[in-house]
């Protein structure tokens, strides 16, 4: 039996090295030109929406998922508290203008401070050219700063490989229902 193991295992150490070394030239990585995956000359693009964050209404687009007990009693900000969020992206600030997407992902209050969110989001968009791509944000939010610009740090569809930035600045928002809508001027680089 031990034998026979001993017979197998060098057998298997002999045909995984005779595959390794017939074929020399693979390697983990590889330096590739942008145009051998059909990729073109960059672009600007300029995406101006409208994101409609409701936390209490009869059909919420925000949920909390995660509040600490200590944030209950000894947090100004809701250190800690995690919201979901699946928001409307809309044209314009009324609800009822075209939709052009969704903004879905999740945002944590980070700052024991200020009110500072962690955003973790996926701009997906649902019509015309943009139809089924997605710009992808990682970013730190002071939702009470006049403007907020948060880090566009990639994308699926046509905005493979994008780069650039978001711009937020809160067009309205109700302190009682913490219901905001909330302008976005984003600015991305892609192929």
């Amino acid at each position: 039996m031990v034998k026979s193991f001993i017979t197998l295992s060098l057998f298997l150490l002999i045909i995984f090295s005779t595959l390794i070394s017939a074929n020399p030239g693979r390697n983990f990585s590889e330096t590739l030109s942008p145009s051998s995956l059909g990729l073109k000359k960059q672009k600007l693009t300029h995406l101006h929406f409208y994101f409609h964050d409701f936390i209490t209404a009869k059909h919420p687009t925000t949920l909390q998922i995660v509040q600490p007990a200590t944030t209950n009693n000894s947090s100004s900000t809701s250190f800690g508290s995690v919201w979901v969020m699946d928001d409307p992206l809309t044209i314009a600030p009324e609800l009822s203008s075209k939709l052009v997407g969704r903004a879905q992902g999740f945002y944590g209050s980070a700052s024991q401070s200020e009110f500072g969110f962690l955003m973790v989001l996926n701009f997906a968009f649902t019509g015309g050219k943009f139809n089924g791509s997605t710009l992808s944000v990682l970013g730190r939010n002071t939702i009470f700063s006049a403007v907020r610009e948060m880090p566009i740090v990639g994308g699926s569809g046509v905005f493979r490989f994008a780069r650039g930035y978001a711009q937020a600045k809160t067009h309205t928002v109700d302190l009682n229902t913490r219901n905001a809508v909330v302008e976005y001027n984003v600015y991305v680089l892609h192929y």
